[in-house]
């Protein structure tokens, strides 16, 4: 089953709320230390969101992949610094990733040309 970006961050919201408001603390204790790892420090946000990015290739979890390409887009990576990260996570993990590498690339796509969408949107 395909998910456009835009049902994978419904979905994703979604459940976090419902994980995050079961009353099972430990969740809330793990995703507050996964927020703090990604927030500015002595690296910055974006080089921490493709560093998650690479590390979500080598482990081929293709939702982990999406969000940091997502997030990463976000904090402002250019497409040549996702394929390099992209080739970061492809010579640690191997062919094995390279499913994984394509679709990175395809969600890349679909998020800049939202973005290109957005940007002539808000110049029309």
């Amino acid at each position: 089953m395909k998910t456009n970006v835009n049902e994978f961050r419904a979905y994703r919201s979604e459940m976090n709320e419902r994980i995050l408001n079961s009353g099972f603390r430990d969740f809330n204790k793990f995703f507050a230390l996964d927020n703090k790892a990604y927030v500015d420090g002595a690296l910055n946000a974006k080089t921490k969101e493709l560093m998650g990015l690479a590390a979500s290739m080598v482990l081929r979890c293709n939702d982990c992949i999406l969000y940091h390409v997502d997030r990463s887009i976000q904090e402002g990576a250019s497409q040549q610094e996702l394929y390099e990260t992209f080739n970061i996570g492809l010579i640690i993990g191997g062919s094995i990733v390279i499913p994984h590498l394509r679709y990175a690339i395809e969600k890349m796509d679909e998020i800049f040309k939202e973005k290109e969408n957005e940007k002539n949107a808000n110049n029309s």
